[in-house]
C-alpha cells in the first residue's frame, strides 16, 4: 500500500489529476474526475483525509450512489463504522423489505430524485456522516439529511472532495467539509 499523501500534497494532486471536458459554453461540459481514482496514491489518501474533515466520528457513514459508494467505503473503513449506500430510485431487494425513501429538490441537473435505503440499516441512535465526491447544489444531500430525519438519526455532517456550492445556506444546514473548493481546481 501506498504512502498516504499529506494534505497538501492531496490537495496539489486534486487538481493536477482533475479536468474539464468540452467547452465551457458547451451545455456537455463535465468534471472529469477520472484522474483521481487512477492515482494509486491519491485514492489510498482519499478516505483517511476525507474522514479527518468530521470534528465528532459518526456511527455511520452513507454514500450516495455512485460515487459517493466507494468514497464512503473508503471513509467508512477508516473510521471503523458501518456503510450504507443511498440508491437513486430504488427498488427494495424483496417485497418484505421496509425502504426509507424521500425526494429531492432540484439536484445539479435540475432533476428530482427519489433516493433511500433498507430501514433496518439505519437506528435512532447513529450519527451519520454523507461522503460523497463533489456537492453543487446540495439538492440531493438535502434528500438524504430528510432520509436521516425519517430514521430519527443525527445527521453529523457531509464530507466531500470538491464544495461547488454557491449558497452557504445549504452549505450550514449540511455541515459541509471539503478537501478543495471547485475554483481551486480551474
Amino acid at each position: 500500500m501506498p504512502d498516504r499523501l499529506s494534505r497538501r500534497d492531496l490537495t496539489r494532486r486534486l487538481a493536477e489529476t482533475f479536468a474539464w471536458r468540452g467547452d465551457r459554453f458547451d451545455e456537455h461540459r463535465y468534471a472529469d474526475v477520472t484522474g483521481w481514482w487512477s492515482d494509486p496514491e491519491l485514492l489510498g489518501s482519499l478516505g483517511h483525509h476525507l474522514a479527518t474533515l468530521v470534528p465528532h466520528k459518526p456511527t455511520v457513514v452513507l454514500g450516495l450512489q455512485s460515487r459517493g459508494f466507494h468514497l464512503g467505503a473508503l471513509v467508512a473503513v477508516e473510521l471503523g463504522v458501518g456503510f450504507v449506500e443511498v440508491r437513486k430510485n430504488p427498488k427494495p431487494f424483496a417485497d418484505s423489505d421496509r425502504w426509507l425513501t424521500r425526494a429531492t429538490p432540484p439536484d445539479y441537473r435540475d432533476r428530482q430524485l427519489t433516493l433511500g435505503f433498507p430501514a433496518r440499516l439505519l437506528k435512532p441512535a447513529d450519527r451519520v456522516l454523507l461522503v460523497d465526491d463533489w456537492v453543487d447544489t446540495g439538492g440531493q444531500a438535502l434528500g438524504v439529511q430528510r432520509l436521516v430525519e425519517a430514521a430519527e438519526a443525527h445527521w453529523a455532517g457531509m464530507a466531500v472532495i470538491v464544495d461547488a456550492l454557491v449558497n452557504n445556506d445549504v452549505r450550514r444546514r449540511l455541515a459541509v467539509s471539503a478537501l478543495v473548493r471547485e475554483r481551486d481546481l480551474s
